[in-house]
């Protein structure tokens, strides 16, 4: 399959059958994590692999957009770690290399056949709470991850996309 076409049939899954992601595949995962780029090569991001019981249930707790994954993913990032632009001390990069580092993760997933949900609906400070992390260390998403149920299918609205006219501007 070629990046576009992987790219065109990923979809967020909301819907995940109980079968566990094989430890080889979580691995592949966090590699393509691994290697993301960063701002200056500084690699702040901290990913913790939730997928025990009590984990799980943990995690169910701060969000309610677990649709029932095997296997999560908390993306944080270091804030003693990021990037800062010294024309701009309101810029810095964690954030975004987190989010680098989560897109490299998903992409790899959907290669290895496992559907994963980017979320966004949770409060980082509960997490921390709850999953007991560093203050230093700043929740950016959850990833779940997992295989769908046999009734899994893309959101109805999945291919409706903007013309790049809409949103691409040449300068």
């Amino acid at each position: 399959m070629t990046f576009e076409e992987l790219s065109t049939a990923r979809y967020t899954q909301r819907s995940y059958d109980t079968k566990p992601v094989e430890d080889e595949k979580i691995q592949k995962i966090l590699q393509a994590g691994r290697v993301a780029p960063t701002a200056k090569n500084n690699q702040p991001q901290k990913v913790y692999v939730v997928q025990s019981l009590s984990a799980m249930d943990k995690l169910r707790a701060v969000t309610p957009c677990h649709y029932n994954a095997p296997l999560a993913m908390i993306i944080c990032y270091d804030k003693n770690q990021e990037w800062h632009n010294p024309t701009d001390e309101t810029i810095t990069s964690g954030v975004e290399d987190a989010s680098i580092v989560a897109t490299h993760m998903m992409l790899q997933s959907a290669d290895l056949g496992v559907h994963s949900t980017w979320v966004n609906m949770f409060n980082p400070d509960e997490t921390r709470k709850a999953f007991n992390l560093p203050e230093n260390e700043v929740p950016v998403l959850l990833m779940m991850f997992g295989y769908p149920t046999a009734s899994a299918a893309p959101a109805p609205t999945h291919t409706n996309k903007k013309p790049l006219s809409d949103t691409v501007q040449f300068l």
